[in-house]
């Protein structure tokens, strides 16, 4: 047996779905901006990265590609974050266990003591 009401779990489904769909529009969006910036921006332009000269490509890929950079290593970062976010809080819960362990066996002796 569920623990989550029938009609919560109809709500749950429901904003799952949304959620995907918003996403999936969201994605449209991006994807059809992207598409009319380099139909705008077809000029080629060489970049100059002091010790790389790179040939002319369209202005639109140069901005797009480092777009596309800075989101990588956004997440990235976010990942190195929230992985050392996570072994702290697995310590946390290991240090809690250990003391609710400890309590437990001090009201066990208190318990025996008081007999």
């Amino acid at each position: 047996m569920s623990a989550v009401p029938a009609p919560q779990r109809g709500r749950h489904r429901l904003v799952a779905l949304l959620r995907r769909l918003v996403a999936l529009l969201v994605l449209f969006a991006m994807v059809a901006a992207g598409v009319l910036f380099a139909l705008q921006n077809h000029t080629p332009v060489g970049l100059d990265l002091l010790v790389v000269d790179l040939a002319p490509r369209s202005l639109a890929l140069w901005v797009l590609v480092t777009l596309a950079l800075g989101g990588l290593l956004g997440l990235l970062a976010s990942s190195l974050i929230i992985l050392r976010l996570r072994g702290s809080l697995a310590l946390a819960r290991r240090k809690l266990d250990k003391s609710k362990l400890e309590l437990d066996r001090l009201r066990l002796a208190g318990l025996k003591d008081g007999e």
